[in-house]
């Protein structure tokens, strides 16, 4: 196990975060079984923590377990993902209008690193990049806010969100509406145009609908 990982946490902690990062980056596909035993060994730890990771996955909704059957990688639940995004757009658009008041230096000189990395990531085509970018990017919003707690809880609850967005991502190479998004959210914060603020990140979680028909038809074994 990698020794900086295990530092920063249990060994539980390194499998959920593990096994999560592998369903939403779509390194383990809807409907593929996984074992606690194959885990275990591939990440060199015990049953256990890999039992108890499962577990949480579980609660998520992100692995199927079926006592003395086994364990799949659930499809994505449109009802889910509906429910994370409302969570999320009506929280993020109460931080987004918060935030006009004013932010700190340190806020705005991570912004514009974040926006400048996101646009080099439309030139080079690095879409599981640009996903890890818009993440921080939401995740700056709310540690600028104050309400990093908030993040945490949310990031429980939003598995098939990400799992739509990274397919979304991955399958439309569109990605400058998402960017022009965030600097548009940005530019709004820093003039303090709240109304704006507020609009723009509202339109910028509906983003995930889009082409979800489409999504679905192309790719019917991954969707419930």
């Amino acid at each position: 196990m990698n020794a900086n990982l295990r530092k920063k946490g249990s060994t539980r902690d390194y499998v959920y975060k593990t096994v999560r990062d592998q369903i939403v980056n779509w390194d383990l596909k809807p409907g593929q079984k996984i074992s606690e035993k194959e885990v275990a060994e591939k990440l060199h730890v015990s049953r256990t923590p890999v039992r108890e990771a499962f577990l949480q996955l579980g609660h998520e909704d992100l692995l199927d377990i079926f006592p003395q059957i086994g364990t799949v990688v659930s499809r994505i639940d449109f009802t889910l993902v509906e429910e994370a995004r409302f969570v999320r757009e009506n929280i993020e658009k109460a931080i987004v209008k918060d935030l006009c008041n004013g932010v700190g230096d340190d806020f705005i000189f991570d912004m514009e690193s974040n926006l400048t990395m996101q646009s080099m990531c439309i030139q080079k085509g690095t879409n599981q990049r640009l996903f890890e970018l818009d993440e921080e990017f939401h995740r700056l919003l709310f540690q600028e806010n104050k309400k990093l707690r908030t993040w945490v809880f949310i990031r429980q609850m939003n598995g098939h969100f990400d799992r739509l967005r990274v397919l979304r991502l991955a399958s439309n190479t569109n990605w400058e509406l998402l960017v022009s998004h965030h600097k548009q959210i940005f530019d709004c914060i820093m003039n303090k145009d709240a109304e704006g603020a507020e609009k723009v990140m509202g339109n910028h979680l509906e983003l995930v609908n889009l082409e979800k028909g489409e999504l679905k038809a192309r790719y019917p074994n991954y969707f419930k």
